[in-house]
């Protein structure tokens, strides 16, 4: 079963960060679920040298139609200069529960 439906991750520098992201995409009906996973560390390039962050991580359940309104949305709200959002797609799955992501979401 193919399906047009997507997971998104994003990293956040805090909880409070991470709640407004997933709260401002579920009241558009852009997403219609987020699993906020706390205290995750992180390693990374950033500007030449390999840094380290403790962070949250969040995964969006969406429609791959609604992926650059929610990227855009993200973006309005997150504080990093470059945020990770990055969509996997989803290949198969329950269908009762694809089912219900679809109603969920506009």
């Amino acid at each position: 079963m193919r399906s047009n439906f997507i997971a998104i991750l994003v990293t956040c520098g805090s909880k409070r960060e991470a709640e407004k992201i997933v709260n401002s995409l579920l009241k558009k009906r852009l997403i219609a679920c987020a699993n906020i996973i706390p205290r995750i560390e992180s390693r990374f390039w950033w500007k030449g040298k390999i840094d380290k962050a403790k962070e949250i991580l969040i995964i969006l359940k969406a429609q791959q139609k609604n992926f650059k309104r929610i990227e855009k949305e993200i973006k309005h709200i997150h504080s990093y200069e470059v945020p990770e959002i990055i969509a996997l797609p989803i290949v198969s799955g329950n269908k009762a529960y694809l089912d219900w992501l679809e109603a969920e979401t506009c």
